[in-house]
């Protein structure tokens, strides 16, 4: 049995998290390595098994489906791993697809620099159509970084990263379920991490394409997230009851609000496509501002169920 698992939560996206599948399973250089693939099923009506079941054949390791009727990403990332033993956990999202030197490059990656998370690059995919906004969701989906190898002082988010399961995932539930509706369980979980003294590194080579669905390759959507992700560290700094590191990133919220507000409308005027890039900066400046429940926007669980059900029914 190899010592690394790949996780893949999933909600209702059956094409996407076939390649996702695939994509794994065709992964050079790990066969000794790879040891099993989780796939954590978070729609109530169990509705991935069927893809699961159709691929086992072609899985080069075992495929454990897992249904966690539960909806959220954080309940569905714990209890992925309570499916599988394995000391270092890879993640992938279903809307991901790795290449095949991926499982590799970040093994390597962990090896050479001892850190407890790895992250890797991602290419932000969008659907043709999408206007002048094309480069910034591209950016947006994306993930940029060190052009090597190396050592970084800083997290990216959960998906494309491997973790030694005994220092970045303790306990039963290393990611916190209050966050199922909102998103932001990885910020939580690496804020702890670095508190105890754990370390990050990047794998510039391991890199994955992030395919973002027509729903979510808009302005509206691009801006929401990073609303909440400008939330995030307002919404720690409250979690951990710091009232003046609230007040401090509060402060850097309105100067971020109002230069990068002026710069949004500035550019608006003339037509400039960077006005997606100062709008981003502008909601990331609000989201430090309105940090507090009431405006926490919400992306997964329950509320992502019933968008998914809509278009559906449309």
């Amino acid at each position: 049995m190899g010592d690394v698992a790949v996780l893949i939560p999933t909600m209702r996206r059956p094409e996407s998290l076939a390649r996702a599948l695939r994509s794994v399973f065709a992964q050079r250089g790990v066969e000794a390595r790879l040891g099993e693939i989780v796939v954590i099923d978070n729609d109530p009506t169990g509705s991935a098994a069927g893809v699961v079941a159709g691929l086992v054949a072609e899985s080069p390791c075992p495929l454990i489906y897992h249904h966690e009727p539960r909806p959220g990403v954080a309940t569905a990332r714990n209890a992925g791993l309570t499916r599988t033993k394995a000391p270092l956990i890879a993640f992938l999202d279903d809307d991901e697809a790795a290449d095949d030197d991926w499982l590799a490059r970040l093994n390597a990656a962990q090896a050479a620099l001892s850190t407890d998370v790895v992250f890797g690059p991602i290419r932000g995919r969008v659907p043709e159509g999408t206007g002048w906004a094309s480069a910034y969701l591209e950016r947006f989906f994306g993930r940029e970084g060190p052009a090597g190898t190396q050592i970084i002082d800083y997290a990216y988010g959960c998906g494309n990263s491997l973790m030694v399961r005994a220092t970045a995932l303790p306990g039963l539930t290393p990611f916190d379920p209050a966050a199922d509706r909102s998103g932001g369980e990885d910020d939580a979980l690496f804020q702890a991490l670095e508190a105890r003294g754990g370390t990050f590194g990047w794998a510039a080579d391991a890199w994955v394409d992030e395919f973002a669905p027509p729903h979510r390759a808009t302005m509206r959507y691009a801006l929401a997230r990073a609303f909440a992700y400008g939330q995030s560290p307002s919404q720690l700094a409250a979690r951990d009851r710091k009232p003046f590191a609230v007040a401090r990133w509060m402060l850097i919220g309105a100067a971020q609000t109002v230069v990068w507000g002026a710069a949004s409308i500035a550019m608006s005027a003339i037509g400039s496509p960077r006005r997606a890039e100062m709008m981003d900066r502008t909601a990331r400046g609000l989201g430090k501002l309105f940090w507090f429940k009431g405006f926490e926007p919400q992306f997964y669980g329950a509320r992502e169920l019933a968008r998914l059900d809509a278009l559906k029914a449309a």
